[in-house]
């Protein structure tokens, strides 16, 4: 309870944080639809989105560092309401993409402060509970986010003000908490190619995570129009999916911690495949059983980025740490930005059920990458422990590198 009441701003501005940037994929999603956007051009916002999240992440560090965090922090708020409040303004897919890539910046340079800030004031015997509570108040907030499109009009200003209101309100916490802003930490190097050198097939992992995250998150609200879904239902839709992720995340640890984590990650990749197939090939599912298909997804596949980053560090040093987060932030982004517009593109000219095999594919380019990499090399003996890695920010690393040495340290 003490943690909780210690980092109640923090965490607050997180909740506010994901309430508002967590809708506007959604958002933009079925009012593109309400707009007579193209398929491929509701794509490309989802795309514009993680190209200002990538921008974002390589800048909120070095702005920190200028002007300081509550500063820094709120300039990216600011930046984030801009977006929201014009949608209605300029109504253009084209323009809309612009004002998603300030929303990206946005929400990596926010949750890049709020982690880093948070970093500083942990301690490792308080570490493993902040994160705990922290996850907590992420997810539960990208819950209620999702659920909020049931509610909101799409193309409509008081939506998208409401939005811009929340991301406002994230300002207020951090302005006027009593806690002492942090020494600004450095900024990591990006180097891509750690990633590879410490494992390919982690790179490989988190770019096929990406492909089915950003994918489901951006397009999901146009595969369940065209499959006619609601607007209401299609909150159910993604909220199911967010959900069956959320809770896959205890028993994949249990189990990543226990056996190889490359059969972990292959065997939730086959289980994904499955879940793809049975999605595609049903035409005729109930709601009820969109509902499900959305639950068993989001089961089987949000935990492979996880599993990914846990299987890179354990052939990591501890000095590679950050720099090994960033690079793998660094290739779900790329995987990311590709893969709204390539899914687009393929429902237009395939249908929904396009979306689906496109994933199911990129797993199954995972599983036969992971056999010829087990053939490669054996696992590492020293292992680090599993952490449900958040994709918010490079500093991540910091928040989980320590609790990754310590456990490692117990295990030899």
């Amino acid at each position: 309870m003490r943690i909780l009441i210690s980092f109640a701003a923090l965490f607050l501005s997180v909740i506010l944080l994901q309430l508002s940037t967590g809708g506007v994929a959604p958002l933009d999603a079925i009012s593109g639809l309400a707009l007579d956007f193209t398929t491929a051009q509701i794509g490309f916002l989802g795309s514009a989105h993680f190209v200002g999240f990538f921008i974002g992440c390589w800048w909120s560090p070095r702005l920190m560092g200028s002007v300081g965090h509550s500063r820094a922090f709120a300039a990216f708020t600011a930046m984030g309401a801009i977006g929201l409040l014009l949608h209605m303004m300029v109504v253009d897919p084209y323009a809309w993409a612009l004002l998603r890539v300030a929303s990206g910046i946005c929400v990596a340079g926010c949750y890049t402060i709020i982690e880093a800030w948070l970093q500083a004031e942990v301690t490792n015997e308080t570490r493993g509970r902040s994160m705990a509570a922290y996850r907590m108040a992420d997810m539960g907030a990208s819950l209620l986010a999702q659920m909020m499109i049931s509610v909101l009009e799409p193309a409509s200003y008081v939506s998208y003000n409401l939005l811009a209101l929340l991301c406002c309100a994230s300002l207020l916490p951090l302005a006027m908490t009593r806690i002492r802003e942090p020494v600004t930490p450095d900024a990591p190097r990006l180097r891509p190619r750690l990633a590879i050198e410490c494992s390919p097939l982690a790179a490989m992992g988190v770019v096929v995570a990406a492909l089915s995250s950003a994918t489901f998150r951006m397009i999901g609200p146009v595969y369940g129009q065209q499959v006619g879904l609601a607007i209401d239902q299609i909150a159910w839709f993604l909220a199911a999916f967010v959900l069956g992720g959320a809770l896959a995340q205890y028993p994949v640890g249990w189990l990543a911690d226990r056996y190889d984590r490359r059969w972990v990650l292959l065997g939730l990749s086959v289980a994904t495949i499955v879940s793809c197939i049975v999605t595609a090939i049903t035409h005729e599912l109930t709601t009820n059983g969109v509902f499900l298909t959305a639950f068993f997804f989001g089961l089987t596949s949000f935990p492979i980025f996880s599993v990914s980053v846990a299987h890179a560090h354990d052939f990591a040093r501890s000095s590679q740490r950050v720099e090994l987060s960033a690079a793998l932030m660094f290739f779900y982004a790329i995987g990311a930005i590709a893969a709204p517009v390539l899914a687009s593109t393929l429902i237009t000219r395939y249908g929904p059920q396009a979306m689906f095999v496109m994933i199911a594919v990129g797993h199954l380019a995972l599983i036969v990458f992971g056999l010829a990499r087990m053939r490669a090399r054996p696992t590492s003996g020293a292992r680090t422990s599993y952490v449900w890695a958040p994709r918010t920010s490079f500093v991540i690393g910091r928040l989980t590198g320590r609790s990754r040495e310590r456990d490692q340290r117990r295990a030899e």
